[in-house]
């Protein structure tokens, strides 16, 4: 049961508590693009921004967890079992794309198949994410997708969503993860989500 805002009789404020699961890692690296990015250093770098900037643009608004917080692989059970044990509010898996055509570009995202009693948060906070990137760095959006990946499948108790952020395979898009330009992004369509809860 998830009840952490009462102590000794008195009501605590509580933060909207986020996960963040990082794609890969350790002896998995994922993709390999251009310049030899690999996809597990970018979910790192990512997710590492998403704190700085919940810290310095919303002021430590949320309280935000990693899957994982160096190069190591973490089993998808154990990634789910943590977003549920935090009782998450919601859980945003990162992940990079890769096409053999260098010109595929873009961002998609992907909720879980089954309906459940989130999946409509889910499918809000995928758009949201989604246009958040697109208006403020141009990428394209690809689409909202349903899918069976495990960790959407297991964390059925919030809003959840699986980010292929970029295509590693593509120059330009490698460029912006590199300098963490769509970072903010992905924080403020979480959080332009969490406000339209309100």
């Amino acid at each position: 049961m998830c009840n952490f805002n009462s102590l000794f009789g008195q009501e605590i404020p509580r933060k909207e508590i986020i996960v963040i699961d990082l794609g890969h890692g350790g002896v998995d690296s994922g993709a390999i693009g251009v310049y030899g990015v690999r996809e597990m250093d970018v979910t790192l770098g990512v997710a590492r921004g998403i704190l700085r900037w919940n810290h310095t643009l919303l002021d430590g608004k949320y309280d935000i967890y990693l899957t994982r917080y160096t190069d190591t692989l973490i089993s998808l059970d154990d990634r789910s079992r943590l977003a549920k044990a935090l009782c998450a509010d919601v859980f945003v898996s990162l992940h990079c794309n890769h096409a053999e055509n260098p010109e595929t570009k873009g961002m998609e995202v992907f909720v879980h198949g089954t309906p459940h009693n989130h999946s409509k948060g889910s499918l809000a906070l995928g758009r949201s994410i989604l246009n958040e990137v697109a208006w403020n760095l141009g990428i394209k959006q690809r689409s909202i997708e349903s899918a069976h990946f495990q960790v959407l499948r297991e964390v059925h108790t919030c809003a959840s969503v699986l980010a292929e952020i970029a295509f590693l395979s593509h120059q330009d898009e490698v460029g912006y993860l590199s300098k963490g330009r769509n970072i903010r992004a992905i924080l403020l369509g979480i959080d332009n989500y969490k406000n339209l809860e309100l």
